[in-house]
């Protein structure tokens, strides 16, 4: 449930209008830069509606740009929402979707179902959720019946399962054919050349619901924070608001998964950032990472076109290099 007071309304009012602003203009920007760009006036003139429809570059904006940008917006606000979501279970900044193992079960279940021949919806979305699913149930066996509250085991079984997962990925891959090898390998990277604005709807909707969900229990995320006998005494239903959060979040990670491989650490820095700047209160970081998220990938993905001479590298490139040695110095932080 979400508590209202006049004066978290208000903090969110203006946090999630900042937020939409910077956004807009990451999108903007996203939209704008390329090898074909005539321009940001040129540009606005297409959204705008007031160019050519057979030009070029409105073929390029509406077909190719946009839903790309709009594809790394979902992305990277499901990812960064997934992060905040294990952070708070687990009681540890150091909890993420891909440290955790949770992205790489749901690339097992995405290959096998490429493998298989499944179309990305329902077929590969689905076996990304049933993989993400095995990889969650298997950690929180490995954890000896302990509480998923309980944060040191979970995240040490987290992280052996990730492992695994890396080198069952990898066996998978030898056994694929030649000509869809180049491919599975790019997409394990982190692709999102292949958007279209059909699968950036089916998508949303998806998605949508779970950051609506999650939302409704920041307040019980909050509380949660504070301990598992500190969340029971105000009444809370600790195991159902739990699982809750923990399926939803497996859902969205493994539903982005099987659309655009695996983008690790985005869960990991934007949370740290916005709790830095907004404070602990899920209530605000829930939005927050929504809006934040998808602009730190869209500006990722952005890079990741636009750096290299000759083509473009991977997104998954880019967040790696950014979030690796932050989780170092977090992990290093966190031993003192």
């Amino acid at each position: 449930m979400i508590t209202k007071t006049p004066r978290i309304v208000t903090r969110l009012v203006w946090t999630s209008c900042l937020l939409l602003v910077v956004l807009f203009a990451v999108l903007f920007l996203g939209v704008s830069a390329g090898s074909s760009s005539g321009g940001m006036f040129s540009v606005l003139q297409v959204i705008l509606g007031q160019s050519d429809p057979d030009s070029t570059m409105h073929a390029i904006i509406w077909q190719i740009r946009l839903p790309r940008v709009l594809l790394a917006t979902l992305v990277g606000a499901t990812l960064s929402l997934g992060g905040l979501v294990f952070q708070a279970l687990l009681r540890n900044l150091l909890a993420e979707p891909y440290i955790l193992g949770i992205s790489g079960g749901s690339a097992i279940g995405a290959i096998a179902g490429i493998l298989l021949g499944l179309s990305h919806f329902p077929g590969v979305s689905l076996t990304a959720f049933i993989g993400s699913i095995a990889t969650l149930v298997l950690i929180l066996v490995m954890t000896s019946g302990q509480s998923v509250l309980k944060k040191e085991s979970l995240l040490l079984s987290g992280v052996m399962v990730n492992a695994f997962c890396s080198s069952v990925i990898m066996f998978l891959v030898s056994l694929t054919q030649d000509a869809k090898l180049h491919n599975i390998i790019f997409w394990l990277m982190g692709d999102l050349s292949t958007a279209d604005i059909r699968q950036v709807g089916i998508l949303a909707g998806m998605l949508l619901p779970c950051f609506v969900l999650i939302f409704w229990h920041s307040h019980a995320m909050n509380l949660l924070l504070m301990g598992k006998e500190m969340a029971q005494a105000t009444g809370s239903n600790i195991k159902a608001v739990t699982l809750t959060l923990l399926v939803a979040s497996s859902l969205m990670v493994s539903v982005t998964v099987s659309y655009c491989g695996l983008i690790g650490f985005v869960g990991l820095v934007t949370p740290h950032l916005l709790r830095l700047i907004f404070g602990p209160d899920h209530r605000l970081l829930v939005p927050a990472c929504i809006l934040g998220g998808g602009s730190y990938l869209v500006i990722c993905d952005l890079l990741a076109r636009t750096l290299p001479e000759q083509g473009e590298m991977p997104a998954g490139v880019i967040t790696a290099l950014i979030g690796a040695p932050l989780f170092i110095i977090l992990l290093k932080r966190s031993g003192r």
